[in-house]
């Protein structure tokens, strides 16, 4: 199984990845945790990335495209496939992402699109929490952490993003609209494309993937 997940932040990408995981064994691939572990690696890579995210600024697509062709190169992916998160987010990246499949000889399932109105998104991050090692997500008051400020995974300090907040929330939302959209459609062009109403709990998201996908009857 080949995917790609699509949507906004808060919309339920890494829970649905997850879920995926569990049930078809496909590895969740996530572009932020690659640039983490490539940082923390301190990678020519990492430190490329380093630079671009200590100002605040989106980190190239070259660099972006060369960390996503090194990962999808591990022969542990062949073997589980994979449900990437956070790439492609333009359309030269989309068009890359092509071209290293087709050389891996990997055939995309399908582009998820997942959607939900903006107010729900901002009352699901409000209150985000998050770890600064692993990534793991936590919430406030729909998923604390069993310890207060630490995560439970792997016993690391948690940290509430500044963009977490309403307003940066509805500005990151903007931007992903506006960078972002133009992959959907370039998904849509080429049949690849799955929208799916994320607004609900994430067992009807999942739901509505299976069903899309037919993946029961696989």
């Amino acid at each position: 199984m080949f995917l790609i997940l699509i949507g906004p932040p808060g919309v339920g990408k890494g829970t649905l990845g997850a879920a995926l995981e569990a049930k078809y064994g496909a590895l969740p691939i996530s572009s932020g945790a690659i640039f983490r572990a490539e940082i923390e690696a301190q990678t020519d890579l990492g430190r490329m990335a380093k630079r671009y995210i200590d100002h605040g600024e989106l980190v190239p697509n070259g660099v972006t495209i060369e960390m996503m062709n090194k990962r999808l190169r591990d022969p542990s992916i062949r073997k589980s496939g994979f449900v990437l998160d956070g790439f492609p987010r333009t359309v030269r990246q989309a068009e890359a992402l092509d071209e290293m499949l087709f050389d891996l000889s990997f055939g995309l399932d399908k582009a998820i699109s997942l959607e939900a109105p903006a107010d729900l998104i901002v009352g699901r991050l409000a209150g985000r929490i998050g770890c600064t090692r692993c990534g793991e997500i936590y919430h406030s008051v729909t998923k604390p952490p069993k310890r207060d400020g630490i995560c439970d995974r792997c016993n690391s300090p948690l940290f509430i993003r500044e963009d977490d907040k309403p307003e940066s929330i509805r500005e990151r939302i903007r931007v992903f609209w506006e960078t972002t959209a133009p992959v959907i459609d370039y998904y849509s062009k080429t049949g690849s494309l799955l929208k799916v109403d994320a607004s609900h709990d994430p067992a009807s998201t999942f739901h509505q993937v299976v069903a899309g996908l037919h993946l029961e009857s696989k």
